[in-house]
């Protein structure tokens, strides 16, 4: 039940985490800069959530279950695009940035299967 309740708290605080990316990218848009390296946002083992769900920490039960294995893929995918729109955001190409972060864009995509894939670990975690 312990390893269940902090992967449900890692999962909560992932979900907010993630999604933050959007105004960081925003800003980053705006100002042509992005505190955090481009290198740092793609290492998607480097994140707090990527230390966690690579680490010695979770249960093996939980590495083992089909969600783990769906949501580390899209974690990875997640940090590779905020990578490469950051990339785009602070080499003047805006307008294609913008594109990413809105409605259909890359960003918009990775950011909701992320999430979606998140949540239904936690409904199975329950």
């Amino acid at each position: 039940p312990n390893a269940q309740m902090a992967a449900l708290q890692e999962i909560d605080k992932a979900i907010g985490n993630h999604g933050m990316w959007k105004l960081r990218l925003k800003a980053a848009i705006d100002s042509g800069r992005i505190e955090t390296p481009i290198d740092t946002i793609r290492a998607d083992r480097d994140c707090p959530f990527g230390k966690w769900l690579h680490g010695p920490t979770i249960a093996p039960a939980t590495r083992a279950s089909v969600h783990f294995a769906r949501v580390a893929e899209l974690h990875a995918q997640f940090h590779q695009t905020t990578a490469n729109i950051a990339a785009l955001a602070t080499s003047g190409q805006r307008d294609e940035a913008n594109a990413e972060i809105t409605g259909t864009g890359e960003f918009s995509r990775a950011h909701r299967e992320l999430a979606a894939a998140m949540m239904e670990w936690k409904q199975a975690l329950r």
